[in-house]
């Protein structure tokens, strides 16, 4: 065991939204409610007040910047990790990870800090991700993810640590929800006199997100009664937001599907729906969405590929479906829309799977533990120096 309290960097690029940075943030609470010290450098956004109130000391570099500048952080973060006796270098992202590689190279080994790197989603096989390779252990977070690793880059499985995401289960719980921000929701919306099943698809506007998967397959459904939410910040894709209007428009679905925008409440946001949808066109590496939309107790169709095979009981807390496929997923939307009791039992399955496979807890402290198993390998390296 390591004697004393670890001092623990994390990196990424911002700290804007996604299921990278809040991991990185229940990291940090986790670490600081412990005793340790948490330190995250990333350029900032949204949460870092929420960051920075819950214990860790932001440093707020431009380490996701795509420019030569970027290695003035270089020597830098190689005299904040020397100055502070940093125990773990955790890196999240590829450029700010080449950062830190290189700044870790420029300690003598003795005072080096363990190195630890998430590999957060399938990345093209090439110099510049096989950085997130490098690290003494590599936190799969999926099963998936840890194929990948092996069979693409060779990397050993006692280097390879299978860490799922976890969910914070007081945050995304029906009982804890102010019935005050879903009804502001809904009039922000414009869905406060909606009395049809809702059929939510949250995420950020991208292609690879399946918007057009869902409103072609809804399409194919108007005859039912639906009404249908896409939560994702808007102003992000402007071209793809004005597309995926139009095609609303063209098929006359305009009073139907809503492109929302950003909601900075999503456990209020999944409380509105009925049923949550995860379309992506090509496979996730874990599917964050799902877990979280489960964990609230709603049953999930997702498309199946990737991690998100391994976070939803097919047919019992959802429903998983060939990809890119528009008449399955309609005739499964169908399906979900028309079969109410269906869809309570399946929410409630859900709640209890995600309670048991995929706590936030649980994946802070196998964290937390595999700091410690290297904190205490580099430490004795120090000592024995």
């Amino acid at each position: 065991m390591v004697a004393g309290p670890l001092t623990v960097i994390q990196m990424l690029p911002d700290l804007d939204a996604g299921g990278v940075e809040r991991g990185t943030l229940e990291i940090g609470r986790f670490l600081s409610s412990g005793g340790h010290k948490s330190m995250v450098i990333s350029a900032g956004g949204r949460l870092t007040p929420q960051l920075e109130a819950e214990g860790s000391t932001h440093i707020r570099w431009r380490v996701g910047e795509k420019s030569p500048r970027c290695l003035r952080y270089i020597i830098p973060l190689r005299n904040l990790m020397l100055q502070h006796k940093v125990d773990i270098l955790h890196l999240r992202s590829r450029l700010p990870a080449w950062i830190g590689y290189l700044a870790l190279k420029n300690i003598p080994h003795h005072r080096r800090p363990a190195l630890i790197t998430t590999f957060h989603g399938f990345y093209s096989v090439n110099l510049y991700s096989s950085v997130m390779a490098r690290g003494e252990k590599v936190i799969a977070v999926s099963k998936a993810i840890a194929r990948h690793l092996r069979e693409r880059y060779a990397l050993a499985d006692d280097r390879i640590v299978l860490i799922y995401r976890g969910v914070d289960e007081h945050l995304f719980n029906p009982q804890a929800i102010d019935p005050n921000k879903t009804d502001a929701l809904k009039a922000r919306w414009g869905i406060k006199d909606c009395q049809a099943p809702i059929i939510m698809l949250p995420g950020r506007i991208t292609r690879l997100k399946g918007h057009d998967l869902f409103i072609e397959s809804l399409a194919r459904i108007r005859d039912t009664p639906w009404l249908a939410v896409c939560t994702g910040d808007t102003a992000a894709n402007r071209s793809l937001t004005r597309r995926l209007t139009k095609k609303i428009a063209h098929l006359k679905l305009t009073d139907r599907i809503k492109l929302v925008g950003h909601c900075d409440d999503m456990p209020a946001a999944l409380m509105l729906a009925d049923i949550v949808v995860a379309a992506s066109v090509k496979p996730e590496s874990y599917g964050r969405v799902a877990v979280e939309a489960q964990a609230m107790g709603k049953p999930v169709v997702a498309t199946a590929h990737g991690g998100i095979v391994e976070t939803i009981s097919d047919r019992k807390t959802g429903w998983l479906i060939a990809p890119d496929n528009v008449a399955e997923m309609a005739a499964t939307l169908h399906e979900a829309v028309v079969n109410t009791s269906l869809r309570e039992q399946m929410g409630g399955r859900a709640r209890e799977w995600v309670k048991h496979q995929f706590s936030m807890r649980k994946m802070c402290q196998s964290t937390l533990n595999l700091y410690v198993e290297l904190a205490s390998s580099q430490r004795g390296v120090q000592n024995e120096r």
